[in-house]
């Protein structure tokens, strides 16, 4: 049906809810915000100040288990204006560009179709095209741009708390503020070194909220006052992951995925709300819920594809007994974490325990200054424990008790009393991994190969080509403390790529165990599977059999027909650091094709920019200057 026939349904429905007196179909605003926890007045934070949010929250709900679903920013759209997790649609790395099914729907235009006018202003980021979903996309989006009387649903997403704002002291993010916070009284987590600086960027990072409070969140909000719809309009304030300072963006932790929520329901939708003005409520609740939770508000069906439940509305069902977060690539930081929280513990499994938190990579380098303030006190011997840490690998499991250890520094995943609950969450985390289809076992290069000409959602969900279990069971030896070589070599024979790349991990997790496979691992280095190829030479590299695998990394960076295998191998060459000398040659053949002017350096913000990020650490790993 045509949108014009369905604009007047809506209008006439409209009509007819006025003439019995019913509550018209309520507008829907999102308030989004970039990088920040819950450090608002009204989640008790004594340090902040934030007014404007703290009197929403007085009028509304304020949610205390709300919880992003990836601790960095685009699958967390993804999963926000999908309703799915992005490790069902493929679209856990950032930033990537993900193809989706021709019929795929999201959240504006099942709205549109009923009539609404949706807007998005103007951050989109959720890896795949957005073009043609949104009645506009802009730095101008407004819900003053529709149709008179027509409901809306309007995003507004403000980035001055993003980690460029919060790792920087730009005296003109603050300029409007009267008063700012004190870093003497600031009260550090104990994973930051409490020096100077980092009580200044603490501070700093409490300004940036104010800022926000005041100068984003209040005018908008006047604004919906202004046009005589703030009693009409239901108001979502969030964030889209934890703060972006180390230990939170990027980690995956509670820090990295606890975000602040608060909705207001006027008083003529209070039927749906559950809970009264000025309320706490601790339900469990995920970003693959916000969008059945507008839907159901919208008094519109929830598609069965989508994997959330409504958190509002007339009945919404009961809440699921876990949340689950993936950590994936990052820039140039390739990870594959999965964790599993239910409010009391936190299980994390790291399938890549090998690769510490901060890597020599360009993302984590001294232009932050949080990061530089952590590498300035490594260089001197003055950093703290925990933070020391973040150069570590990682544990293989991780389980925290998040009532008695709120910061997360004891891992109990090894501790025999707690045996029994890191069994029960690891089973669950591995069964949700199943239920979802989970394709962010597959390497991003084997993903993207294997999904030519399709997505990555038909290929892991409706193919029957993707064998989930086996790949997991495999992926489940990488780190795996109880595993030796010897059980692992078998698979490097399988039919299945991704078997065999993570028989490749595991023995890379077992470097010195592993070193009397070498005989089987050369082998690989020929598989018809570039990821496997190329994850065989790096950790044949790191073993000091450099002569037989570089080139197998060179080749792989040639292949200008695929970047993700591009990207690959221009992660191993930075990650085998001076070793990768003399691939430099072939990265200063291949860097011009990659070359653009974001930043005057990329070509675009996606894999190229991130190609570009692990060829400049190259050069910086060899001793050499970046071109």
């Amino acid at each position: 049906m045509k949108r014009t026939t369905l604009f007047l349904i809506i209008c006439a429905a409209l009509y007819l809810y006025s003439c019995n007196n019913e509550p018209q179909p309520p507008n829907i605003l999102w308030i989004s915000c970039e990088d920040i926890s819950p450090a608002l007045g009204c989640y008790g934070d004594e340090y902040a100040s934030t007014p404007n949010l703290d009197r929403l929250a007085g009028e509304g709900i304020r949610y205390t288990h709300a919880y992003a679903t990836a601790p960095i920013c685009a699958p967390s759209r993804s999963a926000l204006i999908t309703g799915m997790y992005a490790t069902t649609l493929g679209t856990q790395h950032l930033r990537s560009e993900i193809p989706v099914p021709d019929d795929f729907m999201i959240l504006p235009e099942f709205l549109g179709e009923a009539g609404y006018y949706c807007t998005n202003n103007v951050k989109t980021d959720y890896n795949f095209d957005p073009v043609g979903r949104w009645d506009e996309i802009s730095d101008t989006a407004h819900w003053r741009n529709r149709e008179k009387g027509q409901p809306f649903f309007c995003v507004f997403n403000y980035g001055i708390t993003h980690e460029g704002h919060a790792n920087s002291f730009n005296p003109s993010d603050t300029r409007t503020l009267d008063a700012k916070h004190d870093p003497e009284i600031a009260v550090l987590p104990p994973y930051f070194p409490n020096t100077p600086e980092f009580r200044k960027i603490w501070a700093h990072q409490y300004d940036l909220i104010s800022v926000l409070d005041q100068d984003h969140v209040k005018p908008l909000i006047d604004q919906l006052k202004e046009d005589g719809l703030y009693e009409n309009t239901i108001i979502f304030f969030f964030a889209d992951h934890g703060f972006g300072l180390p230990r939170y963006k990027r980690w995956l932790y509670h820090t990295g995925l606890h975000v602040p929520l608060i909705v207001r329901i006027p008083e003529k939708y209070r039927h749906v709300a559950g809970s009264g003005p000025g309320s706490a409520e601790d339900r469990l609740v995920s970003f693959v819920d916000y969008a059945p939770t507008v839907l159901a508000l919208a008094g519109l069906p929830v598609p069965e594809y989508m994997q959330g439940k409504s958190f509002l509305g007339e009945d919404p069902p009961a809440p699921e007994a876990y949340i689950f977060g993936a950590r994936s690539r990052a820039d140039d930081a390739y990870e594959v974490s999965r964790c599993i929280l239910n409010g009391k513990y936190i299980y994390i499994r790291n399938f890549m325990p090998y690769q510490p938190y901060i890597q020599e990579a360009i993302i984590y380098d001294e232009s932050k200054t949080s990061f530089a303030e952590l590498r300035r006190l490594r260089k001197t011997g003055g950093l703290n424990p925990e933070a020391e840490k973040f150069w570590q690998p990682k544990p293989w499991e991780e389980l925290y008790d998040l009532e008695k250890d709120p910061d997360e520094l004891v891992n109990l995943a090894g501790d025999p009393a707690h045996r029994e609950t890191a069994r029960s969450m690891r089973e669950a985390l591995y069964g949700r991994m199943i239920e979802t289809r989970d394709v962010g076992l597959l390497p991003e290069s084997e993903m993207m190969l294997r999904s030519k000409n399709s997505s990555p959602y038909e290929l892991g969900s409706f193919s029957g080509k993707y064998q989930v279990e086996k790949i997991l069971d495999a992926a489940n030896m990488c780190g795996n403390e109880t595993i030796t070589p010897e059980q692992v070599v078998p698979l490097l024979g399988d039919e299945d790529s991704g078997v065999r790349y993570w028989a490749v991990l595991a023995l890379y997790s077992k470097m010195d165990e592993a070193r009397n496979t070498v005989g089987e691992l050369k082998k690989c280095l020929d598989d018809p599977s570039p990821c496997v190829a190329i994850a065989t030479a790096e950790l044949l590299c790191k073993m000091d059999h450099c002569d037989v695998a570089l080139p197998v990394i060179g080749k792989y960076l040639r292949d200008e027909a695929n970047p993700t295998v591009v990207l690959q191998a221009a992660i191993s060459a930075r990650r085998i650091g001076k070793k990768a000398l003399p691939l430099i040659p072939v990265i200063e053949e291949v860097y011009p094709a990659y070359r653009g002017e974001i930043w005057n350096r990329y070509k675009s913000w996606s894999y190229p920019m991130f190609i570009g990020f692990a060829l400049d650490q190259t050069y910086l790993n060899c001793g050499l200057e970046m071109p």
